[in-house]
Parts: structure tokens; sequence; C-alpha cells
């Protein structure tokens, strides 16, 4: 099976498998009853997939397809340390609303094995990081921040797929905390430059998306200057 056919039947394949996995988030699910809901043989579903973690592998990146496809309707506010927090934002959401999907891409842990595509949402956030470094903004390398913000982002997503229950209360204090620790706002006194910053990027709506971005380019200048 080539050509357009081919295609069309293993996106076909795919897309049963992640009704599949959406209609029972964490369960297994049968390779036959992908095969029933396409309405082919086993042997076609090998042909394309090669295994069942072929196949899971395709789901994944078809859930980060999805992922990638939200965050690309998000407007960038202008500043890094805000799209981050935005970003935050966008990872529970998906996660809360697509438990099954979420719990492949993340939560399907095996020793040494990272999907190939968790490295699409990773990039943009290590750009977001090294754009925030570049303004002086962070007190770890940038590599490290990232990996701050996702493995927390991430652990907070499961934990509220765990209980089944969103806890916003929990995320937004989970998210400030990351937020501050790699930017140094919690140690720095609370009159710095630094901690004015990050608290006018928290809170855009309090002067408005253009003087916010404004005063932390401003501010921002002050900080890097040296006495």
């Amino acid at each position: 099976m080539t050509g357009a056919a081919g295609s069309d039947t293993r996106e076909r394949l795919i897309a049963a498998a992640a009704d599949l996995i959406a209609a029972a988030p964490g369960e297994d699910f049968s390779l036959r009853a992908v095969c029933d809901a396409v309405g082919v043989k086993m042997p076609t579903l090998y042909h394309f997939f090669g295994s069942k973690q072929g196949l899971i592998d395709a789901v994944i990146e078809h859930g980060f397809d999805l992922y990638l496809g939200q965050k690309a309707t998000m407007e960038s506010s202008g500043d890094p340390v805000q799209d981050i927090r935005a970003g935050w934002d966008a990872h529970v959401s998906f996660g809360l609303s697509n438990p099954g999907f979420y719990s492949l891409m993340y939560g399907n842990v095996r020793p040494g094995y990272s999907p190939a595509a968790q490295s699409r949402p990773s990039e943009i956030l290590r750009g977001l990081a090294a754009r925030a470094a570049a303004q002086g903004r962070l007190v770890v390398p940038p590599d490290q921040a990232a990996a701050h913000v996702l493995v927390t982002n991430i652990g907070v997503t499961l934990r509220q797929i765990i209980l089944a229950q969103p806890d916003p209360t929990l995320s937004a204090a989970v998210r400030e905390g990351t937020i501050a620790a790699i930017t140094g706002t919690d140690a720095r006194p609370a009159n710095s430059l630094a901690t004015a910053i990050e608290v006018a990027a928290s809170q855009p709506e309090v002067l408005g998306q253009t003087q916010t971005q404004l005063l932390i380019e401003w501010l921002t200048k002050l900080a890097t200057q040296k006495p």
C-alpha cells in the first residue's frame, strides 16, 4: 500500500488509536480494536508501525502536533518571562483537557528513553530562556532554567491528572515559585529592579501590555548598567 491511500490508512490508524486512548486515559488499548475501527487487518498495522510501540510513538507525535498547534495560536507578549508564564498555563490546560495524550507524552516513563517529539516544545522553552538570559534576568544558565520550568510544569500537570481535579491555585503557586527561582527574585530585596521587572511582567493588565513592555525595557536597561 503506497501513495495517498497508504498515507490515509496510516493517519486513520493513528486517529483510531488516539480515540481509544482519549476514551480511557491511562488504560491499555487493543491493536485489534484499532484495526477493527479502521477496517483493516493486523498485518496492515504492522506494515506501517512495525509494533505496538511504533503505533504509540506515532500517537505521541500526534499529541505533540495538537499541543504545538494550540501554542502556535498564542500571541507573544513580547516579554520572554511572561511568555514562559503563559506557556506554563497552556501546558497545564492541554494536559487537563487531554489526559490520555498527556500521559503518553510525559507520563509513560522508560529509563533512557525520551520521545523525539518532546524536543519540539523544549526548544521553544529554551529559546525563551535564552532571551531572558540575554536581558540579564536569569540567575542560572538558560538551559538549566528551561529544564527547571519543564520538570516542575510536568509534575504539577501530572498531579492534577492523577487526582482528576484541576488545582489552579497550586499550579499558579508552583509557577511563580519556579519563575522566582530562575530569576532570583525570591532572594533579592523587595524594592530591587529585578523584582520590579518580574512584578510588572506577571501583571501586564495593570499598566497595559504596551506600557508594561516599555517599563520592563527601561528597568532592564537600568539593571544592566554598571554603577
